[in-house]
């Protein structure tokens, strides 16, 4: 028995550890230990399939997490595609599972329901028990054809959503209903032994921070309640990311003043170094979105603030190892900011330090392919394969609508190109 215990303990991916309690105004919350990754969940290679509700067919956290799958782990070469189906239940879901998902042989997917799931109401034992029911279904429907599993939970609400018709209670019963949703999302993947990508905790504590912050017209959940802006989708895709295991280390350029060289990690090569001027050809692209008001809740810039995004997803490291002077200005394009020797010792984050950067360009080709890829994705399952012509030849359907993707999917491989770029590192 104590073998066969720790050799199921050997093929988790994922285990709980244990996090800060929530803040004295949200004891209301009792959440369970969400299990942690442990290491990269992605293989080189995997086709990823991004389902849910109304919340994914968005396609803003999805367009986050292929952009950044795309331009900041190009070694990997990740190919996604997006399945958000408005009003969706994880039981509709299953309906069309097969033929919509399935027949393209993903072998890793994220899902994101439990919103329309859970019905608007408090909780309810029978409703939770049919989420139980398809939530396990689906995730061993994927295992099944050889798919891993990133089974994610559901997020919070801002407000009781006035065009719920049938939505009952205030909005503490509903984000607590939601919260349990969460809870059961957990017990599944750990039964399943998938992994488990945590939206409510971020998106409950973001939001209890914004309002403190910013005021109460921030809504992380979005203005109807329900569907987020672009504040909020980072929230998720910053859920969705750190379930899958990622490190969030883009690279380090290493630089010698008294040597007057440079080096650089994978992903990156100095092409050339003279007189503090580093030039390098970067194909490993840092998350780059440019510059955005922190305080507005339609802001990506915001959602980055809201989370430890940065910190934890998007370090783009410059360090000097043995400074010859006391301080130090760095310029990387039109920008210039000054750092202690101590400071570039120990490793500045220039992506997070300098928002607009020459990389901007780069990394806005391949999110807009994503953008063009993902919005005919939509159609393509929606309005074509489910519509009068997928009705009368649900094959020839997809055989034609799978020319027009190949050419945005091709754009988008064609888009992730390496950029050369210039790091002025100045004595001062």
């Amino acid at each position: 028995m104590i073998r066969g215990i720790l050799a199921l303990a050997l093929i988790a991916p994922v285990f709980a550890k244990e996090v800060p309690p929530l803040p004295a105004e949200l004891s209301a919350y009792v959440l369970d230990p969400a299990p942690e990754p442990q290491g990269l969940q992605l293989k080189k290679g995997d086709r990823v399939a991004i389902c849910g509700d109304s919340i994914t067919e968005q396609k803003k956290y999805s367009v986050l997490m292929e952009t950044y799958l795309t331009a900041c782990l190009p070694e990997l070469e990740i190919t996604c595609r997006q399945y958000g189906w408005s009003g969706e239940q994880a039981g509709g879901f299953l309906g069309r599972l097969q033929s919509d998902v399935l027949r393209f042989q993903p072998t890793y997917a994220t899902s994101c329901y439990g919103m329309n799931d859970f019905r608007y109401v408090p909780y309810n034992d029978d409703i939770a028990a049919e989420y139980r029911k398809n939530e396990t279904a689906m995730v061993q429907a994927f295992k099944k054809a050889g798919a891993r599993v990133l089974l994610g939970s559901p997020g919070i609400i801002d407000s009781v959503p006035a065009w719920v018709k049938s939505a009952s209670g205030t909005q503490l019963d509903l984000n607590l209903s939601l919260s349990k949703f969460r809870n059961i999302g957990i017990q599944v993947a750990t039964a399943e032994q998938v992994g488990f990508a945590d939206l409510y905790r971020p998106m409950l504590l973001a939001d209890n921070q914004a309002e403190k912050s910013l005021g109460p017209d921030f809504k992380v959940a979005g203005k109807d309640g329900v569907h987020p802006n672009w504040a909020g989708q980072v929230v998720m895709a910053y859920g969705f990311l750190k379930g899958m295991g990622l490190d969030g280390d883009l690279g380090t350029i290493s630089y010698d003043p008294a040597g007057n060289k440079a080096a650089a990690t994978a992903g990156h090569e100095v092409v050339s170094c003279a007189d503090g001027k580093i030039t390098l050809k970067s194909s490993k692209l840092p998350f780059s979105p440019g510059p955005g008001d922190v305080k507005n809740d339609d802001s990506i810039r915001a959602g980055m603030a809201l989370v430890p995004f940065d910190e934890e997803l998007n370090r783009f490291v410059l360090k000097i190892e043995a400074p010859t002077a006391a301080n130090y200005e760095v310029s990387w394009g039109d920008t210039t900011k000054a750092y202690t020797a101590e400071q570039l010792k120990a490793g500045v984050n220039l992506a997070k330090d300098f928002e607009t950067n020459p990389l901007v360009p780069a990394f806005k080709k391949i999110w807009d392919a994503v953008e063009a890829k993902q919005g005919y994705e939509t159609r393509q399952i929606k309005t074509l394969v489910h519509g009068p012509e997928g009705a009368a030849d649900l094959d020839g359907t997809f055989a034609v609508t799978e020319k027009a993707r190949a050419k945005l999917a091709k754009n988008l491989a064609d888009a992730r190109q390496p950029a050369e770029h210039v790091i002025v590192v100045t004595a001062k």
